[in-house]
């Protein structure tokens, strides 16, 4: 059984991420907008993986009997300044949900929960592997500054991601 205290940290997580996939939604939107058709790909993947991590946390809350409490999302910005903006906001919401992430691990060490720990070290993990991806993306966009043919290099190779539903294309 969840304390009511991680059962709601749980449940402003799974919103949380809800919020993220709609981000990353107005970040793919914003470069279908520019016809960098690979790199809005790369954006629609990390809206579904989003929405993945929120659907995972969903699950978890009901197979431990706890109530999932689904909230308004709020709409994201989508006032970019350019590409640069979108991938520096991009690293800096994957750094918002480590931080969130890490908070609730020491919260659930904190109440003895083994179970939300364990739970939660897939999160853990898997935002080492979304911080550096995020990392290196800004950093390849920041080289090509955002422009030219660089930035369509960048966009052709990040045409090739792929999540298990590609149901945007």
């Amino acid at each position: 059984m969840l304390s009511n205290n991680l059962e709601k940290l749980l449940n402003t997580q799974m919103n949380n991420e809800f919020h993220a996939e709609y981000t990353y939604l107005a970040m793919a939107a914003y470069f279908h907008k520019l016809d960098l058709d690979g790199i809005a790909n790369y954006f629609h993947v990390q809206a579904n993986e989003e929405r993945a991590h929120a659907l995972k946390i969903f699950q978890f809350l009901l197979s431990k009997g706890g109530t999932v409490v689904l909230k308004n999302i709020e709409a994201p910005s989508a006032d970019f300044k350019g590409t640069i903006d979108v991938f520096e906001r991009a690293l800096e919401q994957e750094k918002l949900v480590t931080k969130t992430i890490n908070s609730l691990m020491d919260i659930a060490i904190k109440e003895n929960d083994h179970a939300v720990h364990s739970f939660l070290r897939w999160y853990v993990d898997e935002q080492v592997e979304e911080e550096a991806l995020a990392t290196k993306n800004l950093s390849r966009i920041k080289l090509t500054e955002g422009k030219g043919q660089g930035l369509l290099i960048v966009d052709q190779e990040l045409s090739k991601r792929i999540t298990a539903d590609d149901s945007h294309k």
